[in-house]
């Protein structure tokens, strides 16, 4: 393996001030695909292209990647790229077979599904490989793992790999929940498997360079980030256009609880897929609300409000309850700054375990999946209080804060 050379292309990256109160969008951040094509030409001119991407892949007008960079003399777009729930961000499901633009007629290789021979095969004739997707500031999601399976193809394919990067939507400041030890390999481990906390305060591009590294990629590096963004800033605060990331991302609101609230994917109880409140409600046919929200109390979550509910799943992609009117838990965010949503899972899970002894149950390997294993669960089934739980966390989540400060690219 080469020794991996690593570049950063940084324009009008501001320093911070600290935080502050969530404002309307007064910024006009400038994503890595804007940045590239106005500042950084030359990383692309004369070169043919490979772009993963899906729809998060705009120009801050919605403007397609795909068609800005078929729009720019010099550089020649033949091969594109799609991660989990496909090119159009519509799928759901597992296995994803290869396509095409209907747009242009340029070939999709699936890197959820397709065949593997072809990506190579495509990657093999390109120059250069973009990577453009919006992450979601979460350990769950697939995106980073998408990123290093193709990182490290294009690496031994001696092709240089650039992340036009975005921003992380829940802002780049808090860290928080359990930390994994060690990285993982997303050949096997697809879900969580960078050492990271479960809200790590990064973008894909930060993620990038510290796949790059601890993992000992060894890839022709480039990040180039996202002008005018500042690690407060929150999605609705850069004057970009949300776009759903995921099928089950409606809204920045479900961005915002889902560091925690994910971890009931793992758990008989649905997290409202199927439903416009994706991860910001909890429910099941025999949960009692208010006995719930009633122990809850013992351990107070600053910052959100917590509320009973009635949803009902329609066609959810997990399975749970199509159908079925739930009862359930609903969150809103009232205090950005303040509020941990990992800490309000723990919290949540000791009260349903209690409040539904017979009925509550774990999806052992899926929750441990998520949970980077099984103490967080073993810790539930023991019965000890959110606040030990919590405690053990901050060991590991120190030692990431030290490693993660490495890999940072914006400042403070």
């Amino acid at each position: 393996m080469r020794a991996h050379r690593l570049v950063l292309i940084v324009f009008g990256v501001a320093c911070s001030g600290g935080t502050r109160a969530p404002s309307p969008a007064v910024a006009q951040v400038r994503p890595g695909i804007e940045v590239v094509l106005s500042d950084s030409a030359h990383l692309i001119t004369g070169k043919r292209l490979g772009l993963l991407t899906n729809n998060t892949g705009v120009d801050h007008l919605g403007r397609r990647d795909v068609d800005l960079l078929r729009a720019t003399p010099d550089a020649r777009l033949t091969v594109l790229f799609s991660p989990e729930h496909g090119f159009l961000g519509r799928e759901d499901r597992m296995g994803l077979p290869d396509s095409r633009d209907s747009a242009t007629g340029l070939p999709i290789y699936s890197l959820y599904g397709g065949s593997r021979t072809a990506a190579q095969a495509a990657l093999d004739s390109v120059d250069v490989v973009l990577i453009d997707l919006q992450d979601i500031g979460a350990r769950y999601y697939t995106y980073i793992a998408t990123t290093v399976q193709l990182m490290r193809a294009a690496t031994r394919a001696g092709k240089r790999v650039i992340v036009l990067d975005r921003p992380d939507p829940v802002g780049g400041t808090l860290v928080q929940g359990n930390a994994r030890a060690r990285a993982g390999d997303p050949d096997s481990a697809f879900v969580g498997f960078m050492p990271v906390a479960m809200r790590y305060g990064m973008t894909l591009g930060e993620l990038a360079r510290m796949a790059n590294d601890v993992l000992a990629i060894g890839a022709d590096l480039v990040v180039v980030a996202a002008a005018g963004w500042q690690r407060t800033m929150a999605y609705d605060e850069t004057g970009l256009p949300w776009i759903k990331p995921s099928p089950n991302m409606p809204t920045l609101e479900s961005a915002f609880h889902y560091p925690g609230t994910c971890l009931f994917e793992g758990t008989n109880l649905s997290v409202g897929r199927g439903t416009a409140m994706a991860f910001q409600v909890v429910g099941a046919p025999w949960l009692d609300p208010a006995a719930v929200i009633e122990r809850m109390r013992a351990f107070p979550i600053p910052g959100v409000d917590v509320t009973p509910t009635v949803f009902t799943p329609v066609t959810p992609t997990d399975g749970k309850y199509a159908g079925v009117p739930l009862q359930g838990v609903r969150f809103q965010v009232r205090d950005r700054r303040q509020y941990d949503p990992t800490k309000l899972a723990v919290v949540l899970l000791a009260a349903i375990r209690a409040a539904h002894p017979q009925q509550f149950q774990f999806r052992a390997e899926s929750f441990d999946r998520l949970a980077a294993g099984p103490e967080l669960r073993a810790a539930v089934e023991a019965g000890r209080s959110a606040r030990e739980i919590w405690e053990a966390w901050e060991q590991d989540l120190a030692r990431f804060r030290v490693l993660r400060a490495k890999y940072l690219i914006y400042a403070q």
